[in-house]
């Protein structure tokens, strides 16, 4: 039992991370690639949508179990060091007084998601016509 508290140990700290992307999006501090970075991290972890579909047998979660921790991983060392530190905060605060509200992940999915149609479409746009 020993693993499997392990691993929902590290689920839990990934989570709290991702929730800490969040409000170091927020930040004014965070460089503006930074912040691009942080909202694609935040939005696939939450996506519904995967690269490689969780059905599929062991790939269909590798991609979840190697490319958020990266992404966390980029964005923090992306980050200045007072800005994740005050985002941890943050976010242990809001996990610790309650589950996060789910709005927040759904608007940054849903911005993700806009902007990506968005930029399709102008590009097939400016293929066509160009």
């Amino acid at each position: 039992m020993g693993k499997i508290d392990a691993w929902k140990s590290r689920t839990r700290q990934l989570k709290g991370s991702v929730y800490a992307l969040y409000y170091a999006y927020r930040d004014p501090r965070t460089p503006w690639y930074v912040r691009i970075l942080a909202v694609c991290v935040v939005g696939y972890a939450f996506s519904p949508i995967d690269l490689i579909p969780d059905p599929i047998p062991i790939l269909g979660y590798l991609d979840d179990i190697v490319l958020i921790p990266l992404g966390v991983a980029l964005v923090v060392k992306l980050l200045p060091s007072a800005v994740w530190a005050d985002a941890q905060e943050q976010a242990s605060a809001t996990m610790r007084d309650g589950n996060p509200a789910n709005w927040i992940a759904a608007g940054l999915i849903v911005a993700l998601w806009i902007g990506v149609a968005v930029l399709g479409t102008w590009l097939v746009w400016r293929w066509t016509t160009g």
